[in-house]
């Protein structure tokens, strides 16, 4: 497996939107995440592991996934996480949403929205990317089958 991109909104620590760029950080080799306590560096492989198993390691998954929100997030900032990886030579991306409290369009208060997840996959001869799945379970089993670990192993793993 090889990451390329990953683009965390409003998740953890980070209030806004952030991008690791892996392809310009492995140009070099191996690299290393590094920082101080509370920099973010476990809420970075947090949302790894949240895109390709919906779910984050242990007591962090929380509820029903509202406590991946950042508190920082603005009320109307969704909660995202997308992640562009190369697996068993195919170009995925897999785009994740937990279920969130958005303020109301009409009046006031708050209303759920539902978890929601799309898995595309790189069509290189055409030159776009294929929609793939919106199956929450479906995205799963592909994603285990492809990296042959569950997500309990993954996080051992990693």
């Amino acid at each position: 497996m090889r990451l390329h991109r990953l683009d965390i909104t409003a998740f953890g620590p980070f209030g806004g939107s952030q991008t690791v760029d892996f392809d310009e950080l492995s140009a070099a080799g191996l690299f290393l995440l590094h920082g101080p306590t509370g920099a973010g560096k476990t809420s970075v492989l947090d949302a790894v592991c949240y895109a390709l198993y919906g779910s984050v390691p242990g007591a962090r998954q929380s509820g029903q996934g509202t406590a991946l929100r950042s508190d920082h997030a603005g009320p109307g900032a969704r909660t995202e996480i997308r992640l562009e990886l190369t697996v068993a030579e195919r170009r995925l991306e897999i785009t994740r949403q937990p279920p969130w409290e958005r303020p109301k369009k009409r009046g006031t208060g708050t209303t759920l929205d539902k978890a929601q997840s799309w898995l595309r996959e790189y069509d290189a001869a055409a030159g776009a990317w294929k929609d793939l799945s919106r199956s929450h379970q479906e995205i799963g089993e592909e994603i285990t089958q492809l990296l042959g670990m569950s997500r309990e192993q993954f996080c051992q793993v990693v």
